[in-house]
């Protein structure tokens, strides 16, 4: 009975009267007070006294100033953006409240149902007919105390029965967000997951719920919510301490069949270290290959295939900026400091519409989000390269420094290869890369990358080739309120190489290729509810190519100055795209870019002759056009379309479709990629490639999520890809359309995979069957190849075959193993000889005709953890490898020489024996 007369001592104490001092009128400004010293100037001009806890009070300072405005006014002002309510009782006291409101009546028949268990009981029914305050029980009981949150502020003149929370959800350790963390509410069937930025949005009865986030590797959480109006609440979870035995992919529980699109490959950067690689060297990209769909044109060849796609076709990223060569060491390591990488995704179907500019991929790579709290590190020392990365609180809790860097001590290793050119060369890399990230406040965000990497090497003693990268990312996001966020975007990426030659002779140059771009992106979310949200903004990249300079080296050089004008674009996108859950069972993501190209002056242009083939001697006329002045544009619609269906809880089939623009090509007749390929932008003459894709996959997880298994089609349709004629002259040409084709692509294939995540014996296996095909026809003899029909591209290798597994033997010791199988690639054969004029020519067969031998290596790899003492300096391990166990002489590539008057066959490898390496990590 003592509690009921409490209540309603409570309740009748503080009977909203109006009072004089309510309706008294005040003139007051401030500036730079905070809201505690703007309440005692107020007790000190008026006859009110304020009470409240301190701790709920904002200790921010504002400025301000009202005239002649009601103290009731001038406090709903000050609390606006609180979560404070106030009482103004009859004796001038002014009683803050938080969250909560204080009522000064109670409902109809409340004495009447006094005998009930609570009055608490009778206001919540009542609740039901009228709006009524949040009521909820402090008798519930759990077997361990657990956190409570109250959130938003009640207001008397609302009826909502149901409030909507938002948040994101990071790790206590790194702030990195987390994605699709499963969020759930005890009593009730709702529930969400968190996206890829952690955000997550969840509808709430008013009052008590008890909430649980779930994530693998993670500590769980159990915390009350009260909840009063819309709010925010945001969780750090940690991290579980245990030993890690994920594979690759990312072991997030059923994400490979809830997620919508289609042909995503999520890279899970903590566990490559299990992953026997070349030269112990953890290298990102590589791991890449090992799954389906992605491959490259051969062992020590730059850049990556993906679907039948050529290398060019690809977007690669790092903190949203391009890296136009992303390998060093003739394309043995990517040029990516694996000890920074915090995220990769690969997106080989579905392209989200925030990503234009490639036909075949996204390399979507980001980098970790570094600790907020203490100083960390990691260091590794191996035979060729040494790696480290630092991360330090710059100022605690809100701002944070990455540095990390590599470097190569190599020449030792090419000395030891089965090829005689090689054995005679040299060559080094470095890489460094930096990240600040700046938490400005709660809604704006500030984060800088920069990159920087430089290779050189010398095949013969009498020229230097060095290429080198750079990119800066600087990015501001900003939250407008709980639905809607945005981000703006400047990055600037350049690429160049270089060729030395210094023979000591009069033929001495420097030749020189650079690529830059500059490119502005804002970026728009907007969260509807959990049901709907959208994505949208717009891009646009100018690009600056000096195409090639040729200059004398030395004073007794006579080789003539040569310098290719530049060329100049401007390409822009505005995109919308929206996810939609049609239901419990059917989801779709569904968007539109709309690209735009336009080529710039100052630039002249060559104009054909009608009916005839482009040559020099074919030149009608030749325009000039001015600086900025637009030469040609190109553009379109790009749909992107994406749906996903449950058949069983487990099972899901999803379908998708694409077509792309790309307004960049690469040069290059050489059968693998160079890193002295150059770039040429589309123009009068050369039209943009264009792309349409359809995919559809079957994706299923048994034995309680335990194993993946997924099924994928494709097949892909290019137009105006970019080929060669014969014999062409692709550097340091003036009239580069004179030399190349364009012509129409085809690509079709089927990728298995299936995984298993845990345990002790943990991994995947690989499979595709895929056939990238090229044609080249034209009214015009000289244009035609393999008479028209379409013949194996340079990278088709119809079957590809990786089983990647490891082992745990113990908490400290593992094995791991890597097999790969690969169809040989394309080569064009002589087939035979004759006589014209007196002079003995080679006959060669159709171009890409025949085939390489096949290659598969076997790799193997053994790890040795140290100790799992929680106090200690810091973790180390050993990794030992031996690359190409089997020591398999894999072709690098197949050539023909004369000798003794007959043409023989000859082929090159990169590694014909097997590599043992030795390799030494600590973090700390």
């Amino acid at each position: 009975m003592k509690k009921y007369l409490l209540l309603f001592f409570v309740i009748f104490s503080t009977t909203l009267v109006k009072s004089q001092v309510a309706k008294e009128k005040v003139t007051i400004s401030y500036s730079n007070e905070t809201i505690s010293e703007i309440f005692v100037r107020l007790e000190q001009m008026t006859a009110v006294k304020f009470y409240y806890y301190e701790d709920w009070i904002n200790k921010e300072k504002i400025s301000g100033n009202f005239n002649n405005s009601l103290l009731r006014t001038i406090i709903s002002k000050l609390l606006e953006d609180t979560n404070i309510n106030f009482h103004i009782t009859k004796d001038n006291n002014v009683i803050l409240t938080r969250n909560s409101v204080v009522y000064d009546f109670l409902p109809d028949g409340a004495f009447e149902l006094v005998n009930k268990d609570s009055i608490a009981a009778a206001l919540i029914e009542e609740k039901k007919k009228s709006k009524f305050p949040v009521y909820f029980s402090s008798q519930q009981s759990y077997q361990t105390a657990i956190q409570t949150t109250r959130i938003g502020k009640a207001r008397k003149d609302s009826d909502k029965e149901k409030f909507e929370l938002i948040g994101f959800v990071k790790d206590l350790k790194t702030n990195k967000p987390l994605n699709e963390v499963s969020i759930t509410v005890d009593g009730l069937s709702t529930g969400t997951t968190s996206n890829k930025d952690g955000l997550f949005y969840i509808t709430l009865p008013s009052g008590e719920n008890i909430i649980q986030l779930r994530y693998l590797g993670y500590e769980s959480i159990t915390t009350r919510i009260i909840i009063y109006n819309d709010g925010e609440a945001n969780f750090e979870l940690i991290e579980e301490i245990q030993q890690l035995d994920e594979v690759i992919l990312e072991g997030e529980v059923n994400k490979n069949v809830k997620e919508i699109i289609t042909g995503l490959t999520v890279i899970d950067v903590k566990s490559i270290k299990n992953i026997p690689l070349v030269l112990g060297e953890r290298d990102i990209l590589k791991v890449a290959l090992t799954l389906p769909g992605i491959s490259t044109a051969g062992e020590g060849s730059t850049g990556y295939n993906v679907r039948g796609g050529k290398i060019d076709q690809n977007l690669i990223l790092l903190d949203e900026a391009t890296i136009y060569n992303p390998t060093h060491f003739f394309g043995l390591f990517s040029a990516l400091n694996p000890f920074v990488i915090g995220e990769v995704n690969i997106y080989k179907g579905h392209i989200p519409s925030e990503f234009g500019g490639r036909l075949s991929s996204v390399f979507d790579i980001k980098t970790k989000t570094s600790s907020v709290k203490k100083l960390t590190g990691e260091v590794a020392i191996g035979p060729i390269t040494s790696t480290f990365s630092i991360e330090t609180p710059v100022i605690k809790e809100k701002s944070t420094l990455i540095i990390g860097g590599r470097g190569a001590y190599s020449n030792w290793i090419l000395r030891s290869l089965d090829h005689k050119e090689l054995s005679k060369s040299r060559a080094s890399f470095y890489d460094v890369i930096a990240k600040y990230e700046h938490k400005v406040n709660k809604k704006n965000t500030l984060k800088v990358t920069g990159y920087y990497s430089y290779d050189n090497f010398s095949i013969t003693s009498d020229s230097l080739y060095s290429y080198k990268n750079r990119l800066l990312s600087l990015k501001w996001n900003h939250s407008f309120n709980k639905k809607n966020s945005g981000s703006v975007r400047i990055a600037n990426s350049a690429y160049s190489f270089n060729i030395n030659y210094d023979g000591k002779t009069i033929n001495d140059f420097d030749l020189g290729h650079k690529l830059e771009e500059t490119e502005l992106k804002i970026n728009m979310k907007y969260f509807h509810n959990k049901e709907l949200s959208f994505n949208y903004g717009l891009s646009s990249k100018l690009y600056n190519i000096s195409p090639g300079n040729k200059i004398p080296k030395g004073d007794e050089s006579i080789v003539s100055a040569l310098r290719i004008p530049k060329e100049r674009a401007i390409e822009s996108g505005l995109y919308l795209s929206g996810k939609y859950n049609l239901n419990e069972k059917l989801s779709f993501n569904l968007g539109i870019r709309y690209a735009h190209y336009s080529f710039l002056g100052a630039i002249n242009q060559n104009i054909y002759l009608d009916n005839l083939p482009k040559t020099t001697k074919t030149i009608k006329e030749t325009l000039s056009f001015d600086k900025n002045k637009v030469v040609e544009s190109y553009g379109g619609p790009e749909y992107r379309l994406s749906a996903r269906y449950f058949v069983l809880p487990n099972t899901s089939i999803k379908a998708s479709y694409n077509n792309m623009y790309q307004f960049i090509h690469t040069l290059s007749n050489n059968t693998t990629a160079s890193p002295i390929d150059t770039w040429k932008l589309s123009d009068l003459n050369i039209k943009p490639q264009k792309s349409k894709q359809f995919s559809f996959g079957v994706f299923n997880n048994f034995n309680e999520n335990l194993y993946e298994v997924s099924l994928e089609a494709y097949y892909k349709k290019t137009e105006n890809i970019l080929d060669y004629k014969i014999g062409a002259q692709l550097l340091l040409n003036e009239v580069i359309e004179t030399e190349v084709l364009q012509g129409e692509g085809k690509a079709y294939g089927i990728e298995f995979l299936i995984k298993k995540k845990e345990g002790r014996l943990n991994g995947w296996v690989g499979y595709t069957y895929s056939r990238s095909l090229i044609k080249l026809d034209s009214e015009f003899p000289e244009e035609v190849v393999n008479n028209g029909k379409y013949f194996n591209s340079n990278f088709d290798k119809p079957h590809d075959f990786s089983l990647v597994s490891n082992y745990k033997f113990t908490k400290r010791f593992s094995a791991s193993m890597n097999f790969a199988y690969q169809t040989g690639r394309p080569v064009t054969y002589p087939i035979g000889r004759y006589i014209q004029n007196g002079l003995e020519l080679v006959a060669y067969s159709n171009r890409n005709e025949f085939r390489i031998p096949d290659y598969f290596r076997l790799d193997l790899s053994f790890n040795i953890e140290g100790n799992h003492r929680v106090k200690k300096i810091g973790h180390s391990f050993w990794n030992i490898s031996i690359y190409n166990v089997l020591g398999r002489n894999n072709p690098f590539s197949v050539f023909f020489v004369t000798e003794g008057g007959k043409l023989k066959a000859k082929q090159s490898s990169i590694f014909s024996i097997p590599i043992p390496t030795i390799t030494y990590n600590i973090k700390f």
